[in-house]
């Protein structure tokens, strides 16, 4: 067998989101495997502190996925350091817990903006490097909410839903320049956007009950199935979601949120 498989020696990778949650574990991730890494966050000291733990492997810059200008110039700025750009992963996201009935058009342009005008920006911008370069790997962030829903999760769940769709078609836009594109689907994740929560014991305890594996997940365990997908080890994936959700989506269950 051979065991670099899952190295990416060589390789150059840009993490949105690295400056916390599951973008910056990915982004340590990646370096540890060999890959030269460009941490990107809306939050540029954030990102920079990440950077800084990783070591010369690294660099960092701002980004707003909302912006296509922004991201082009980003990935541009990659490409004209290193010469190429490998590997795009696309973590961040938002989420307005609300009855669709108490849901607003900012709350809807909002969620929109990050989740789905973002995810399309990054898959543009990649996919026009990548398809010149004749070959990369893209790796966007859905969600379980892409297949199950509850209460208070309908513009969320659309666009994780949504990103999906994009992923597909771009895997079939993008495969015959020899560049792959796939989806992860979390399920319950400690970060920052699953906070509030954590504050709440019987949320908190109904989420983690409701999967097979009993527990929540932790970001350092996305970072597997990611890096899977970007590596060489995942040559003939392309089109798909690796739900990484301990088991959420094989058992059914529900719990209604607070004040939903």
């Amino acid at each position: 067998m051979d065991t670099t498989l899952f190295r990416l020696d060589g390789k150059v990778a840009a993490v949105i989101g690295a400056g916390s949650g599951i973008g910056e574990a990915v982004a340590v991730g990646a370096a540890a495997q060999g890959a030269t890494v460009a941490c990107l966050d809306a939050n540029e000291s954030a990102a920079r502190t990440v950077a800084g733990r990783i070591g010369r492997a690294a660099s960092a810059a701002s980004v707003d996925v909302r912006g296509a200008d922004d991201v082009a110039a980003a990935f541009g700025a990659i490409q004209k350091q290193h010469g190429r750009l490998d590997v795009v992963v696309c973590t961040p996201g938002v989420n307005v817990r609300k009855p669709l009935l108490s849901y607003t058009e900012d709350d809807f342009d909002r969620v929109v903006a990050v989740n789905l005008k973002g995810t399309f920006n990054v898959l543009r911008e990649a996919g026009r490097l990548m398809t010149a370069q004749r070959g990369g790997s893209i790796v966007i962030f859905s969600s379980i909410r892409s297949l199950v829903v509850e209460p208070g999760q309908s513009v969320y769940a659309a666009t994780k839903a949504g990103i999906v769709q994009m992923v597909r078609t771009a895997a079939a836009e993008f495969g015959p320049s020899g560049v792959r594109v796939n989806a992860i689907g979390p399920g319950v994740v400690e970060t920052p956007l699953t906070a509030q929560i954590k504050e709440n014991a019987d949320w908190y305890n109904a989420y983690a009950n409701k999967s097979a594996l009993k527990r929540w997940a932790t970001a350092d365990e996305m970072v597997g199935p990611t890096l899977f997908l970007a590596s060489d080890a995942a040559s003939y994936v392309t089109g798909t979601i690796l739900f990484a959700d301990g088991g959420w989506t094989a058992a059914d269950g529900r719990f209604t949120p607070p004040g939903m």
